[in-house]
């Protein structure tokens, strides 16, 4: 077992918090004050450690004592009646979970490389958002971009769903390696994932039937004219990532890209909106 660990700024650990979401070897210690954080993430090899201080620099040591018994992961977590999101990823495991509930569609995301798996709020809002607005596609072709993908569960979620035109992307290429990995995993080849900064990014012109942005709201801010571009006339728009006490700005400067929202789900800090061109919403 080796540890990684890490010092920050306590002021950033909302971020911290959604990144590792899912992992259950993740531990957050206040230090003394309150004006920093330790973050320590207990690895099962070397690989995965050095693999998480590439990213996010800090620090890494090899743990004394027994540590060969390995940390229970979460229940499976369900989806309205259509998903079962489950951290396993052996096939034994995934094959009982087939069996134990068949009429469920099984996404694997395992916690590798310090992602989280889906089960934080904003992205299992997004998920249960998605089963919606996927039920009036059914029968139809439909298209997607998911912006800001991290593990790519969203993705992944809409090709289960029918949609077979699909753009993924992230600005942070472990995120892509890891949405690559993912795809694999849960056999949903045809999905485009690429390395990409949303403030840089350039929609194709006949934009997407469904817009997903699980993306912090001070970069949603910025991003808001791009999203609009991205959305087809009539389309659905899902956000999320918003901190409840940021909502406020960020919707105002979304109506400023004419975007609009006719739901908003607040779950305990975050927030996710689903919407649209505000021409639609009339």
């Amino acid at each position: 077992m080796h540890l990684w660990s890490k010092l920050s700024a306590a002021k950033w650990i909302d971020a911290w918090e959604e990144r590792f979401q899912g992992n259950p070897n993740l531990v957050i210690e206040y230090l003394k004050g309150g004006k920093s954080i330790r973050l320590k993430l207990f690895c099962a090899t070397l690989k995965e450690a050095e693999a998480v201080q590439e990213q996010w620099g800090g620090s890494v040591r090899k743990m004394s004592g027994d540590w060969k018994k390995p940390l229970s992961p979460p229940p499976p977590i369900k989806i309205r009646d259509t998903f079962l999101l489950t951290q396993g990823s052996k096939p034994a495991a995934l094959k009982k979970l087939h069996k134990e509930h068949p009429k469920r569609k099984i996404i694997s995301i395992p916690p590798e490389m310090a992602f989280g798996t889906g089960d934080h709020a904003t992205t299992s809002t997004c998920l249960r958002l998605l089963v919606d607005i996927a039920q009036k596609h059914e029968g139809h072709k439909w298209s997607l971009a998911d912006l800001g993908c991290g593990t790519g569960v969203l993705a992944i979620a809409a090709h289960k769903l029918g949609c077979t035109d699909l753009y993924a992307c992230d600005f942070d290429p472990f995120a892509v390696k890891a949405s690559l990995s993912n795809a694999e995993r849960n056999r949903t080849p045809g999905i485009s994932i690429k390395q990409q900064d949303v403030l840089k990014w350039k929609p194709r012109k006949s934009g997407y039937d469904v817009v997903l942005a699980n993306i912090f709201s001070t970069v949603l801010i910025q991003a808001w004219p791009a999203i609009a571009k991205s959305l087809a006339p009539g389309g659905q728009l899902v956000v999320s990532g918003i901190l409840a006490s940021q909502a406020w700005d960020c919707f105002t400067a979304a109506a400023e890209s004419g975007l609009g929202f006719t739901q908003v789900i607040k779950k305990g800090k975050w927030v996710t909106a689903r919407g649209g061109h505000m021409a639609d919403l009339a």
